[in-house]
């Protein structure tokens, strides 16, 4: 039996590495009792023209949500995935998690130096600092590209 954490969570990924990695983390947490709901937020620009089109975005998110299954294969229960739009990513994974009566959001760190999170915004530290669900960061843990 899955931890109360992990019974309906909210996972977002952002890329299709990104994706694998959460999925080796994850999958030790998880059992048939859990449902895992992957979130891929699209970054919205605020007014600004947009670097792809919503197709290419849409598609891209397929390909994230592909290794993500493919990674965690039969662990949890159920998987949903959801595509979610929004200038602030952030507030945007809160709201996913409202809207799908989550019981957690969990994710493993993303890597980027001081710089990158200075200059781009920490989305991890603004959940951390804006959910009023809980958030659970996972350890990283190897992907074997077996």
């Amino acid at each position: 039996m899955s931890s109360p954490f992990f019974r309906r969570s909210i996972v977002p990924v952002a890329s299709e590495d990104d994706a694998a990695e959460t999925a080796v983390a994850l999958t030790p947490y998880v059992d048939a009792d859990s449902t895992v709901i992957a979130v891929h937020v699209v970054e919205k620009a605020g007014g600004a023209l947009d670097k792809a089109s919503v197709e290419q975005r849409e598609l891209a998110a397929e390909a994230v949500f592909d290794a993500f299954t493919d990674r965690l294969g039969d662990a949890a229960g159920a998987v949903e995935t959801q595509i979610h739009y929004g200038t602030d990513v952030a507030r945007t994974i809160v709201d996913a998690a409202h809207d799908s009566d989550a019981t957690a959001i969990v994710f493993t760190p993303r890597e980027g130096g001081r710089w990158a999170q200075l200059l781009s915004g920490d989305v991890s530290q603004k959940l951390l600092d804006t959910s009023d669900i809980p958030v659970l960061v996972l350890p990283e843990r190897e992907v074997d590209d077996a």
